[in-house]
């Protein structure tokens, strides 16, 4: 990516650095998006676990704070299939840890989040509000969809985990494309979590879809500070985006007992489940990911029917004091967190792209 065409991206985002906060579902909030874009990066919002009208007003509120460039994602996943025999065979494989924290396990669980491939009112939501970006994860809506926001021109994103998923969202039409590496926190994009994943990394991955695509490459997965993003911009990636180094500040909606692992030995420690959620997705080593290595993937629903369940064990834990339950998602550059507010940290990580 040449400097011209990095700064071809800069300007299609309306953003003054290479900087993207990534979007974090149940982590983002309108207030961290906000102090995030007033510094002059991108703010996102993840409003896949959203309704239509919480998404409304999270946008709203974000607008009270900011008149500058807003992301909104949303969620592509395959609507979930229920599997009753599964489903009940996993509620008995967790009771024992619904016991530990004093609690009854659930009799049934239920797919919790509508995907956006099927959510009219969400589309509508966002066609009304115009934000100035939408970026599409674990997939990409049909034609119709991307038409309709094209034609409302929105600057349109779509994240990657290989070449193949990259030229999909290419030829559906989106700006640019997110090279999520192995690395990153949280979920995997992979539009088919049974498929073969070739788990590449950032590095690799980023250079890959620099050299191979005809719209810009914006590198995700284990950046931290303004030295990672002068990597990635030396690859060829015309921008970062940033999830990790976020969790910590304090517009975050990180809980007390993440924000406590975060800074604690489990940082070291990330691992790749699905048994919180039912996709694969990074998080700080805790209770759940142990509970993970023990069992196989045929084990556990679709999700997000087993985050049905997942949500359901953190809440019964925190309640008597255990945080080990809960949905910390990190990527591996977690060991250098920094507790900073959002807009600070942005200033932070512009000075150290400066002197990288």
């Amino acid at each position: 990516m040449t400097a011209s065409v990095s700064q071809q991206l800069l300007d299609l985002l309306g953003i003054d650095w290479p900087i993207i906060q990534a979007p974090m579902a149940g982590t983002s909030t309108p207030e961290m998006a906000a102090a995030v874009s007033n510094a002059g990066a991108l703010g996102s919002l993840g409003v896949g676990a959203m309704t239509a009208a919480a998404a409304g007003e999270a946008i709203k509120s974000f607008r009270e704070r900011s008149d500058r460039s807003l992301n909104v994602n949303v969620f592509c996943h395959r609507p979930a299939v229920p599997e009753p025999v599964r489903e009940a065979a996993w509620l008995e494989r967790l009771r024992p840890e619904f016991e530990r924290v004093g609690a009854e396990a659930p009799t049934s669980i239920r797919e919790i989040y509508t995907s956006f491939l099927d959510d009219e009112a969400m589309l509508g939501t966002l066609l009304a509000a115009k934000p100035k970006v939408v970026s599409f994860h674990f997939g990409v809506p049909g034609e119709g969809r991307v038409r309709a926001f094209r034609e409302a021109g929105v600057v349109l994103l779509g994240t990657a985990t290989s070449l193949g998923e990259a030229r999909v969202l290419v030829a559906a039409g989106v700006d640019a494309v997110v090279a999520q590496g192995y690395e990153a926190g949280g979920h995997r994009g992979t539009f088919d979590p049974d498929a073969k994943d070739d788990r590449l990394g950032t590095l690799p991955l980023t250079r890959l879809l620099a050299r191979k695509l005809d719209v810009p490459v914006i590198a995700a997965g284990g950046i931290m500070d303004g030295a990672g993003i002068a990597a990635a911009l030396r690859l060829g990636a015309g921008a970062a985006q940033l999830g990790t180094a976020f969790v910590a500040c304090e517009e975050s909606a990180a809980d007390d007992g993440y924000r406590a692992a975060l800074f604690s030995d489990a940082a070291s420690h990330t691992v790749m489940t699905r048994t919180i959620s039912g996709r694969p997705a990074r998080c700080l080593a805790n209770r759940f990911t142990a509970l993970g290595a023990r069992v196989g993937s045929s084990e556990i629903p679709a999700y997000p029917i087993a985050y049905d369940a997942g949500k359901a064990l953190n809440a019964a834990g925190k309640r008597v004091g255990e945080r080990g339950y809960g949905a910390q998602w990190a990527g591996q550059g977690a060991p250098l967190a920094r507790a900073l507010p959002a807009g600070e940290l942005v200033a932070v990580l512009a000075e150290e792209l400066g002197a990288a």
